[in-house]
């Protein structure tokens, strides 16, 4: 799973977020900034981030942290922040995801990401996470788990975003990025620097 989600060749083949990421350079303390890119044939959005992943944490455990931003005006999504972590369990591994972003657009962007955007780029998320899940229990390539294909009848494995939980397993007063891990703050004071 961490392979995975790491590489930054094989990502993009099961998160729909992506149609690349590209790396640009490594930093001292071990993080990876890079560019991405979304292919929506019309338009290609394009920015840059950096991820920093720490493999070995208290009880197994391996988070990533991330920041993004873009400057593309059609980008419904402007700068943000998120964080996954990997929860060793007696069933294989939970995996946790957290993240926020600025809507993108001005004022039509804030007014329209709680009603459309903020719900698409969740169900994006989770109908990715459960394809990545699908590729690491069975081999069945990503590219085999597009959504429409999983309109087509017949038996074969179908990604889902309503397999994956949408709101964490215990309220937290800090929101959604309560559980970042702190490597997401190291993020933030190098980009300060």
């Amino acid at each position: 799973m961490w392979r995975l989600t790491q590489d930054s060749a094989e990502h993009p083949r099961w998160d729909a977020r992506f149609s690349a990421i590209i790396p640009t350079r490594a930093r001292p303390d071990g993080a990876q900034e890079f560019r991405y890119e979304l292919d929506l044939k019309l338009h290609t959005i394009r920015g840059t981030g950096v991820s920093l992943g720490e493999r070995r944490a208290a009880g197994g455990q391996r988070t990533s942290a991330l920041q993004f931003d873009t400057d593309d005006r059609l980008s419904p999504l402007g700068k943000g922040r998120g964080y996954w972590r990997y929860v060793p369990t007696d069933a294989g591994v939970r995996f946790i995801t957290g993240y926020d972003y600025e809507p993108g657009w001005g004022a039509v962007g804030r007014i329209l990401d709680p009603i459309i955007t903020r719900r698409f780029v969740w169900w994006l998320t989770a109908y990715s996470f459960d394809r990545l899940r699908i590729w690491a229990e069975t081999g069945t390539p990503p590219e085999r788990l597009t959504w429409w294909r999983g309109l087509l009848p017949g038996k074969r494995p179908r990604a889902r975003a309503s397999r994956c939980r949408s709101a964490p397993a215990r309220r937290s007063r800090t929101g959604v990025m309560g559980e970042a891990p702190a490597t997401l703050a190291q993020l933030d004071r190098e980009g300060e620097q």
